[in-house]
């Protein structure tokens, strides 16, 4: 996995320096290319008397358009590309201009109103997030405002499954390729295997269900840990992998038992439920997205 052509969809709001940051730090560490896109709705051409309209539409569009890639360009300077793209959704016109140019991975900022350092999906992300060819890579809020100098680290999501072992390999390639180290996580999540209550004579039913949720809690842990160290294994041979266990009653209670890098990357796969080949954002990783507090990658489903 190679990040030779990294798109950036871009908006002149806060968001879309967001997304633009990380897209240059990506393609900087990468050695890669940049192509910074605005996507536009398509021009009307309706014939007849509403052509004056059409064209007024369209001097318009160009106009924005215009503006738009000038503040991009202010920030990401001469070396990237800059491309107009129509669609009939930012996330569907993204899709499209990352297939034709066929980059590597689209890159896109958080959508407005959630907290400070924190992920929202929008109908951007969604469209992207159920459809894209490409891996995509969502910067949180306010990224733009105190970005780290480099990434420090890719932390990879694992869970055993279908598709885990191949996610697995996607994301060590990449650490290969970006010369940063790997970690492999999984989380435990305890809510619902109950407390640690009294389990001696007497201590009724109640006390022997929690000891018998503890029971299957150390269970679950242990299989955690032998999942990560078979996983680690096979990458071991070419780079530095780190394996660790998070606990917490949610997912967003594990994430942030974790230490996390300035310079962190989140590498989550797409549900065992989606096309082949495609980003198709499930309940466990949507979870983690708007849990994270560092930016997060989406692969595509992997066979």
């Amino acid at each position: 996995m190679r990040f030779d052509s990294v798109l950036c969809g871009f908006i002149p709001e806060p968001r879309g320096r967001d997304g633009l940051v990380l897209a240059m730090l990506l393609t900087r560490r990468a050695r890669g290319r940049l192509t910074v896109a605005t996507v536009q709705p398509p021009a009307w051409s309706t014939p007849g008397p509403a052509r004056a309209e059409a064209y007024a539409w369209r001097a318009y569009l160009k106009e924005q358009a215009e503006a738009t890639l000038a503040q991009a360009r202010s920030l990401a300077g001469d070396e990237a590309e800059y491309v107009v793209q129509a669609g009939r959704g930012s996330g569907r016109g993204l899709v499209e201009l990352a297939r034709r140019r066929g980059a590597d991975v689209v890159v896109i900022g958080s959508a407005p109103g959630g907290a400070r350092g924190r992920i929202g999906v929008g109908s951007t992300a969604d469209q992207l997030l159920h459809s894209s060819t490409v891996p995509v890579l969502l910067a949180p809020r306010g990224y733009a405002q105190d970005p780290p100098s480099a990434f420090d680290r890719l932390t990879v999501a694992y869970r055993r499954g279908p598709g885990a072992d191949a996610a697995v390999a996607l994301a060590a390639r990449a650490a290969v390729a970006l010369d940063l180290p790997l970690r492999l996580v999984t989380m435990v999540v305890t809510h619902g295997f109950g407390g640690a209550g009294a389990t001696g004579p007497g201590a009724g039913g109640g006390g022997r269900r929690a000891g018998a949720g503890q029971e299957m809690l150390a269970r679950l842990r242990e299989q955690a840990a032998a999942d990560l160290r078979v996983a680690a294994r096979g990458q071991r041979r070419r780079l530095q992998v780190e394996v660790e266990v998070l606990e917490g009653r949610t997912i967003a209670q594990a994430l942030r038992a974790a230490s996390w890098l300035p310079g962190e990357l989140i590498i989550c796969a797409s549900s065992e439920t989606g096309p082949l080949r495609r980003v198709f954002l499930g309940d466990t990783s949507l979870k983690i997205v708007r849990a994270a507090t560092r930016p997060v990658m989406i692969l595509t489903r992997q066979p």
